[in-house]
């Protein structure tokens, strides 16, 4: 598996190089999306849990293709781009809830993909972004925190979220889908849950779920859009 995604990261920069990129906003080379559109994109305004922290505006057309391009595409660069505007939330968030529900040393834990659509995409979108944040985090001498990967598992091959009209039915359909692995990475620790797309809070909601069962303290998520 490595040495495909290395093979994988080789060929998109020698594509980049042949194929020159564009910011699907501005025209930009560079990058499918530049920092500079991604911050001024229409912020998220439709409603959400409290303790979910969406960015974004996903009808906007810029954000919509480009979160496509990262999950369907392998276009890797663009979870740096997200992440880098995603830390900047993230912080907001934080230095207000640490001081006042004392959540501090957080874990951040992205939400799973099943094997099955693991293997048929080579990766995991929000596992990618969540190696970014870190990466900025180390870089600015930022807050202590730590990145599971592997203790929130999926153990359920489900149907998209977005394929079901039902809100019945999309609980039904997570049910029981995801399990945790290595429950001392949880128990009385803080999360942070990092997705890609937020589109009605089930999935989210059904890992709070089974994290408060193993033990996890507080819970908040942040998502690129909704």
């Amino acid at each position: 598996m490595l040495i495909i995604i290395a093979y994988m990261l080789i060929l998109d920069t020698i594509l980049n190089v042949i194929f020159p990129v564009n910011c699907l906003s501005c025209g930009k080379k560079g990058s499918e999306l530049c920092l500079e559109c991604l911050a001024d994109s229409p912020v998220a305004e439709r409603e959400s849990v409290n303790w979910v922290f969406p960015l974004f505006d996903y009808r906007h057309p810029a954000i919509k293709k480009s979160i496509w391009l990262l999950k369907y595409k392998g276009k890797r660069k663009l979870a740096n781009i997200f992440a880098e505007v995603l830390y900047d939330k993230i912080m907001e968030e934080l230095s207000e809830l640490s001081v006042l529900k004392n959540f501090r040393e957080p874990v951040l834990i992205p939400i799973p993909l099943s094997k099955k659509r693991h293997r048929e995409r080579g990766f995991n979108q929000a596992e990618l972004i969540c190696r970014e944040l870190i990466k900025i985090n180390n870089s600015r001498n930022g807050i202590d925190w730590s990145f599971e990967k592997n203790v929130l598992v999926k153990i359920k091959e489900t149907e998209h979220q977005a394929n079901i009209k039902e809100r019945s039915d999309r609980l039904k359909n997570l049910k029981n889908s995801f399990s945790i692995k290595n429950p001392e990475f949880v128990k009385n620790k803080n999360i942070i849950l990092i997705d890609d797309v937020l589109t009605t809070g089930t999935t989210l909601t059904e890992a709070k779920k089974i994290l408060k069962q193993f033990g996890a303290k507080k819970i908040i998520a942040f998502t690129v859009a909704h």
